[in-house]
């Protein structure tokens, strides 16, 4: 059910993601796959590697800045980072500016948390690979540091 903004409410947002693993566990199982497959079906994982002020998080609509490295997930081969450039990354959070993934998973950090993301093809480019530096299909791991919320 929507609220009066047009968007789920956070009850049916857990509903929504419960369903998706059930139907990740079923797709998997029925395809034999180990457990680590099951978990990691349409995922975004967020791993803490430096905790950021526990209490300040970006909510959907915020503008944020960011450094990251991404590489793939495959062999390790760096296809971008922010630090090369010597300017962090701005963008807006939740709208639909970033993979579904950094949407998902950095909305789960504070201000000055530094995580992994590991994110499934999915939940980054799919089946369509971004810039010849992604193949499609590619599962994708970003170090992340939440710099600033709103500037």
């Amino acid at each position: 059910m929507r609220n009066s903004k047009g968007t789920l409410s956070e009850s049916n947002q857990c509903v929504s993601e419960t369903t998706r693993l059930l139907i990740g566990i079923y797709s998997a199982c029925s395809k034999s796959l180990d457990i680590h497959s099951i978990l990691t079906i349409q995922y975004a994982h967020q791993e803490t590697l430096t905790p950021g002020d526990g209490t300040t998080y970006p909510k959907s609509g915020d503008k944020l800045t960011m450094h990251y490295h991404g590489t793939l997930t495959s062999n390790g081969t760096k296809f971008d980072a922010s630090r090369d450039r010597g300017r962090p990354f701005k963008f807006t959070i939740g709208v639909g500016q970033v993979i579904k993934g950094w949407d998902e998973g950095v909305i789960q950090m504070s201000l000055g948390e530094k995580a992994i993301l590991r994110i499934t093809s999915d939940y980054g480019y799919g089946p369509r690979g971004a810039g010849g530096v992604i193949p499609p299909n590619a599962d994708l791991t970003f170090e992340v540091e939440l710099l600033e919320i709103g500037a």
